[in-house]
């Protein structure tokens, strides 16, 4: 205090210069823009975006190999831990050697003073500019360690051309991490720094192979290599270019600086199986491209932990074909991608069982008209092969018997974020394709079934309120799945494993020509789907661990010829899950299960005629569906060519049986597809009380419009009328507007020719039962 007293200005100046010193030192020394950098689970490189100012400047490291810390000590500061920024005797030989060559001949900067010119960009080199680095040098010593002052050396050194620091440098001029590069490779980037402009691969090789080579001898006169590593070292070759930086998963990267740009992100990607999954992409594009199909997109997940391990944003096709899109996050036309989704919630609410029979003959909701891939029908279909082989018109028609906003609600609750519009903007058509979707939410929304079930299994047969929460590309990120709870989120686990157990099942096409890639040794649940035009092919499958998801298509939304998911993605997700080690099936959830009596011949629940009815296993709400309504109880004489009653035959001679019986219109294509199925036999001649007749249009389609085509010589061609009646021997009336046109028996089909316009068929049978149907003939 007495000195203060004494000498308060210079105190003051002390003071004020203490303050100078303490804050001459910026907070942040480097400001510069830098790489977005990407690495897989393993933190190896994926993939660069070179920073905003053209430069490949990765973002600051946190440690340095030993083999480069040696090498940039040797060559550029060896008394580094022991002076405080500056060497006075490097300084002092600097300044003899610069005066007596009348020029700069040597520097006499420290690592740490260097770290400060860095910082400073573009100073002149002057002595008045040494001592502020000299300064400023001392004041980084004091605010950081050793280590920290060498990472930031080695973090913005520059390398040579537009690369800067030690991590970028390795990779471009040696294309491997640093904490891989030999002794000479270290030494070779050492010295660069030195002279960037001068020196750099490719340019004045004489000159950096005698800088190299002249480190490499001084690491062996201090013994920090032997003689052996130093004779191998120098016969090593310099690298002649850069190299370009890995681009394992460019959409990923693109994804990322998004949100982080500049910085390195470890991702969940499996680096193996990114690389192997971006072969099969190449070949399959080879291959879909010469049919002008260019882009596919594939994502797998791992359903434990719903981390991304394969991200393929896009093929590596060429900016006319949009090879910078993402796919897997953009709005596509789902196809039959949504099927099984319908097909859970129907068992989920009761609405059937697995295998209960579905009507799939031609069908018309107004002016919407589905039809089937193949164009056929097969009559009636059990629930879970329509679902496999990804029929159409029962899809259509379970949709709108399950309920439009019903089925919606499912899927809001999935949180597929392109399913903007309320249910009756979609209509029917939703079922197939009539919604958008994208390939990151559906794969979600199928890790999420699977993740249900596999829960349910390990634990209590408990629930997790978070189920469908979203997948994370990020290393440092972990799902949330919620508490548990007893109760269901979304779908029983039932009924979803009863889901996965049709999705099973392969849905070959026509002839099986495209299935030799298939290997049956695996069992995964696998969903197909095709958009309207054949500009979306899709295929998602899923195991206990993995969902792999396929979208192939043009970006554009071109529809090709041949588009089709079982035939252009499936072969994709197959090549995929060969990659992956197999899993075991799903556990069976006995819990919400129960076994009941099933009819076998239609699915339902057996009612008391049925015969011979199994013992299945089914969901806990399958007790409500409603009995079998397909097999009745008939009286048939001893012949059973004749059904009876006891007007026209004795009791006691009468056969009972039961018998399967189908709707006209399904027993009349059921019977193409099932030769065994017999349809029942009439009423004997004599009886009375016969059972009420069914008749239904097979074509023309309700309120249909009909266009006559005409033969070569000008002739127009008559159009066949076609009914299915349940008692095929009855006999049916023809009317056209009223005007008897002809009558039919056993066949019932009738030609007829009518004039342009709206016109009504009318039929009428024997036994009084009139149906009727609106047309419209056009030219």
């Amino acid at each position: 205090m007495n000195l203060l007293k004494r000498y308060p200005k210079t105190s003051a100046i002390i003071f004020f210069l203490f303050l100078a010193y303490y804050f001459c030192l910026p907070r942040e020394l480097f400001k510069d823009p830098t790489t977005t950098v990407i690495t897989d689970s393993k933190n190896e490189l994926l993939g660069a975006l070179i920073a905003e100012d053209g430069q490949w400047r990765f973002p600051q490291t946190d440690s340095i190999p030993k083999k480069f810390k040696d090498c940039i000590l040797q060559f550029e500061d060896e008394y580094f831990y022991r002076h405080p920024g500056f060497n006075p005797i490097s300084i002092f030989k600097a300044i003899r050697d610069n005066l007596s060559s009348e020029g700069i001949k040597r520097g006499g900067s420290t690592l740490t003073q260097q770290v400060i010119r860095l910082s400073r960009k573009g100073k002149p080199r002057t002595y008045f500019e040494k001592g502020i680095e000299l300064i400023l040098a001392t004041r980084l010593e004091l605010r950081h360690s050793k280590e920290t002052i060498l990472n930031l050396y080695a973090s913005h050194a520059p390398f040579g051309g537009n690369v800067v620091g030690l991590d970028a440098a390795s990779w471009r001029y040696f294309n491997r991490n640093p904490f891989e590069l030999s002794w000479a490779e270290s030494a070779t980037l050492a010295v660069l720094p030195n002279a960037p402009s001068l020196i750099y691969p490719g340019k004045n090789q004489e000159r950096l192979l005698e800088k190299r080579n002249r480190l490499l001898k001084k690491l062996l006169d201090n013994q920090i290599i032997d003689s052996l590593t130093y004779q191998l070292s120098v016969l090593e070759d310099l690298p002649q270019k850069p190299y370009p930086l890995p681009q394992a998963a460019p959409h990923l990267l693109q994804k990322i600086a998004k949100e982080h740009s500049g910085k390195r992100i470890q991702t969940s990607i499996d680096s193996k199986l990114q690389h192997q999954t971006n072969n099969i992409v190449r070949q399959h594009y080879n291959q879909l491209s010469q049919n002008e199909i260019y882009n596919i997109a594939v994502l797998v997940m791992d359903v434990k932990t719903r981390k991304v391990l394969t991200y393929v944003g896009n093929t590596p096709t060429d900016r006319a074909h949009q090879k910078d899109v993402d796919v897997i996050d953009k709005p596509r036309s789902t196809g039959s991608i949504l099927k099984p989704f319908l097909y859970a919630a129907m068992l989920d609410t009761g609405d059937m069982l697995p295998n209960t029979l579905v009507a799939d003959v031609p069908t018309q909701f107004g002016s919407y008209n589905p039809e089937n891939y193949n164009k056929t029908y097969d009559g009636a279909v059990p629930a879970s092969k329509a679902l496999a082989k990804s029929l159409n018109v029962p899809s259509v028609r379970m949709l709108q018997e399950f309920g439009l906003d019903r089925f919606h609600h499912y899927l809001k609750s999935l949180h597929l974020k392109d399913l903007t519009h309320e249910a009756n903007h979609y209509g029917l058509s939703l079922i197939l394709g009539g919604a958008e979707s994208n390939l990151w939410d559906l794969c979600k929304s199928y890790a999420a079934l699977s993740s249900t079930l596999n829960h349910f299994s390990e634990s209590s047969s408990e629930y997790y309120t978070n189920e469908f929460c979203e997948p994370t590309f990020l290393a440092n990120k972990t799902a949330d799945f919620g508490s548990k709870v007893k109760e269901k989120t979304l779908y029983d686990a039932a009924s979803i494993y009863l889901t996965f157990e049709s999705l099973k099942t392969v849905n070959r096409p026509e002839g099986n020509e495209h299935w030799e890639f298939f290997d049956g040794s695996k069992e995964i649940a696998w969903k197909t789907g095709t958009s309207f035009g054949f500009r979306d092919a899709w295929a998602i499958g899923t195991t206990q661990d993995y969902v792999v998801g396929v979208w192939v298509g043009n970006a554009d939304g071109e529809g090709r010829p041949g588009l089709v998911g079982v035939q252009a993605a499936a072969p994709i997700l197959f090549e995929v899950f060969d990659l992956l080690p197999n899993s075991d099936w799903f556990a069976k959830p006995f819990d919400e299960m129960q076994e009941i009596k099933v009819c076998a011949a239609s699915g339902y629940r057996a009612a008391l005629n049925c015969p011979n009815p199994q013992d299945n296993f089914v969901q806990l709400t399958g007790i409500k569906t409603e009995p079998c309504p397909y097999h009745i109880l008939v009286h048939l004489n001893k012949d059973r060519t004749f059904q009876v009653n006891s007007s026209c035959e004795d009791t006691n001679q009468m056969l009972h049986e039961s018998w399967f019986v189908l709707p006209p219109l399904m027993a009349y294509y059921y019977k193409t597809k099932h030769p065994f199925y017999k349809s029942l036999p009439p009423f004997k001649p004599n009886c009375s009380g016969e059972q009420e007749a069914n008749m239904q249009f097979i074509y023309p389609k309700e309120n249909n419009t009909v266009f006559l085509p005409k033969d070569f010589d000008g002739t127009t061609n008559e159009l066949i009328l076609q009914i299915a009646h349940s008692k095929p021997e009855a006999t049916v009336f023809w009317y056209l507007d009223q005007t008897f046109i002809g009558q039919t028996e056993t066949l019932h089909e009738m030609a007829i020719l009518p004039d342009t316009g709206e016109h009504l068929i009318t039929v009428m049978d024997e036994f009084g039962n009139q149906n009727q149907r609106k047309i419209t003939i056009s030219n």
